[in-house]
C-alpha cells in the first residue's frame, strides 16, 4: 500500500499545500507534481466536475507516477459511492461537502473507514474490495489495507448554518482530521447570497478555525493568491490549498486576451474604432 503523504504531514504537525483542479486530464496532475515538489496533493474538486470511473483510475495512476497524495471532494448525496470508488483508484484524503448534522459527519467516517474491529480513526462501513489501491487482488482484505483506510484523511466542509450553529457536536465524531470552510455556500444558508465579505459569515469562519484548532482538527484554507494566507497563519493555520485550474485558465485568458486585443486594435493598417478595442475577441 502506497505511503498517504498527506496523513504523515498531518501527523508530524508539518505544514501542507494543495491545489484544485476540475478537470480529469492526468497530465494536469503529473505538472503539478513536477512543479518543484511543493505540493503534497492534488484535490480533484468531483462536486462540480463531469468524470467516469476510468477518470478516476487514470487520475489515481497519474497520483503515483507523480509521487503526490490525492484528495477528492465528494457531493451531498454520493459520500459512501464516491468515496469507495476513489479511494479504490488510488486517492488517498476525501473532503465530505454540505455537511449539516453528526449524522452526517459520522456518515463521512465511516464511508472510508473499514469495517473492523480496532479502527484508531472512526466507526466504518467500508468492505474488501478488488480495486488499484490493492493491485486489483494483491491486498484485498488485508491488514494492510485495513490500515490504510485507517490512515485515509477526512475532511469537512463547514459551510451550512445548521453546521456551524452545531459545531463543537459534529467536530467531536471520531475521525475527522481537517476542516474547511465554505464562505459562499454558508453566506448563501444565511441569506446574504453573494456576501461572503458580510460580518456574520467572517465571524463564522472564525469560530470554524479556532473550533477546530481547540479540539485538534487541523483547519484548511482556500485561497487563489499567496498573499492571503497571512492573516489565517497568524491565527496558527498551517494548511492550505491554492488556486483552481479554471480560474488560472479564464484569468489567463481574461487578462492577456484585454492585453493582445488592445495591441492588435493599434496596430499598422488597421483602423481601430475608438473605446472598441476590448470587444474585438468576444
Amino acid at each position: 500500500m502506497r505511503p498517504n503523504r498527506l496523513r504523515q504531514k498531518l501527523d508530524a504537525g508539518l505544514p501542507t499545500l494543495g491545489t484544485h483542479i476540475l478537470s480529469s486530464w492526468p497530465t494536469l496532475v503529473e505538472l503539478i507534481g513536477a512543479a518543484g515538489g511543493h505540493y503534497d496533493y492534488v484535490e480533484f474538486t468531483a462536486e462540480y466536475a463531469p468524470f467516469t470511473m476510468h477518470d478516476l483510475d487514470n487520475l489515481g495512476r497519474a497520483l503515483e507516477l507523480a509521487g503526490i497524495g490525492g484528495m477528492i471532494k465528494v457531493e451531498q448525496g454520493e459520500y459512501t459511492h464516491q468515496s469507495m470508488r476513489a479511494i479504490g483508484s488510488g486517492f488517498q484524503s476525501v473532503l465530505f461537502a454540505d455537511i449539516r448534522t453528526v449524522a452526517d459527519a459520522q456518515a463521512a467516517v465511516a464511508a472510508v473507514r473499514a469495517e473492523t474491529p480496532g479502527n484508531r480513526r472512526g466507526f466504518g462501513l467500508t468492505g474488501v474490495g478488488m480495486r488499484r489501491d490493492v493491485g486489483t487482488n494483491r491486498e484485498g482484505g488485508s491488514p494492510a489495507y485495513t490500515a490504510a483506510l485507517d490512515e485515509a484523511v477526512v475532511v469537512l466542509m463547514v459551510e451550512k448554518r445548521q453546521c456551524v450553529e452545531d459545531l463543537d457536536a459534529i467536530l467531536a465524531v471520531p475521525g475527522i482530521d481537517m476542516v474547511q470552510f465554505g464562505g459562499s455556500d454558508f453566506a448563501m444558508s444565511i441569506g446574504h447570497t453573494g456576501n461572503r465579505a458580510h460580518k456574520d459569515v467572517r465571524a463564522a469562519e472564525v469560530k470554524t478555525i479556532e473550533t477546530a484548532l481547540k479540539l485538534g482538527i487541523h483547519p484548511r484554507i482556500e485561497i487563489a493568491e499567496p498573499d492571503q494566507a497571512a492573516p489565517y497563519i497568524e491565527m496558527g493555520v498551517k494548511h492550505f490549498c491554492i488556486g483552481w485550474d479554471v480560474g488560472i485558465l479564464s484569468n489567463f485568458w481574461a487578462t492577456r486576451g484585454a492585453t493582445m486585443a488592445g495591441l492588435l486594435a493599434g496596430a499598422p493598417g488597421k483602423k481601430a474604432k475608438k473605446g472598441k478595442a476590448k470587444d474585438i475577441y468576444r
